[in-house]
């Protein structure tokens, strides 16, 4: 069967709103810095009020993916949650924009569109404010059967696998995937994550992913296994492919047959590292997608990410087709 994608993701449709801090008003805010945490639309308003200058940008962990892959040159498709507000309106120009197919309705009442405010201090370090809102309305009724079915790979992201309902759409799709002959891939999206569903992320692993993107931290937090060669060996018993991320160091790719170590793209000055590990999967996917080897897969995940840490945001602002060798 031919495909009409190269990759189909499902996430939180989020819009970054993104902001210079200093540590001071990460402290006067209660923010921990460095982290990530949910909350509702009355504080989503209060840190939006208190924040200085910022920049809206839409985001979300696999919209920024498909993102990534487009301007890889990849034909990607994207199924997630806006609401038929401004934000949402905002979210659906940008990717398609990037060249994304999205035709997910926008819901028409609920929660408004998802919003991640993002404050970014002078090392670079991103502490994120995340108001979900529409996102986890989306249902098993939102998968798409026939765009699941026409892409090489659906990719699914871990951050969406809280409410019961995307848990249903995440089973549903990988099924749709696999009838079809297609590959399941999954990021961990981050520890805090793995911490909450460690055994249902198992479950998933074991039973329905081909391909596992993870960060040192999550894998640990997957495993329970601090020796990160132990915890790289585990996860090659139940996927075909392991890509797991060690920020500076670079990243390892590994088969049953094969491990590769990458090393990291360099970069002359970090600005954001918003969406490092998303274009990182990006790079990566292309290539698998397109055949290469894993060595050159790695290089365009590498490559992709230093492209993104470079600039505020987590899409790219150059072609990152012009690492994809010929």
């Amino acid at each position: 069967m031919t495909t009409a994608l190269d990759v189909v993701a499902i996430g939180n449709a989020i819009v970054d709103i993104i902001g210079n801090a200093d540590d001071a008003f990460l402290a006067d805010q209660g923010m921990a810095k460095g982290a990530m945490s949910l909350i509702d639309e009355a504080r989503a308003e209060t840190i939006y009020a208190a924040m200085g200058p910022a920049i809206e940008l839409s985001g979300g962990s696999a919209g920024n993916t498909v993102a990534g892959l487009a301007s890889l040159g990849s034909k990607a498709g994207y199924i997630g949650k806006v609401r038929d507000d401004q934000l949402g309106a905002v979210f659906r120009h940008d990717v398609k924009a990037a060249g994304v197919s999205f035709d997910t309705p926008a819901a028409t009442s609920g929660p408004a569109t998802a919003r991640c405010l993002i404050l970014v201090t002078p090392d670079a370090q991103r502490t994120m404010n995340t108001y979900l809102g529409a996102c986890v309305n989306l249902t098993s009724d939102d998968i798409d059967e026939a765009l699941i079915a026409s892409a090489q790979v659906t990719y699914l992201e871990g951050y969406l696998f809280d409410p019961p309902e995307a848990k249903k759409a995440f089973r549903k799709a990988a099924a749709i995937a696999h009838a079809n002959g297609r590959k399941v891939a999954l990021t961990l999206s981050d520890s805090f994550c793995v911490h909450r569903y460690r055994d249902e992320f198992l479950d998933l692993i074991k039973g329905d992913v081909d391909i596992l993107f993870a960060n040192e931290h999550e894998l640990e937090a997957l495993f329970g296994m601090t020796d990160f060669d132990a915890g790289v060996a585990e996860a090659r018993k139940h996927v075909e492919v392991a890509a797991v991320t060690r920020s500076a160091k670079g990243s390892v790719l590994a088969t049953a047959s094969e491990a590769v170590s990458i090393a990291a793209a360099p970069v002359h000055q970090v600005i954001d590292t918003t969406g490092a590990g998303d274009l990182y999967a990006a790079g990566v996917l292309h290539g698998l997608t397109s055949g290469l080897p894993l060595a050159e897969c790695g290089r365009l995940g590498s490559l992709a990410a230093a492209e993104i840490i470079s600039h505020y945001g987590g899409r790219p602002q150059t072609p990152l087709s012009a690492y994809v060798m010929a």
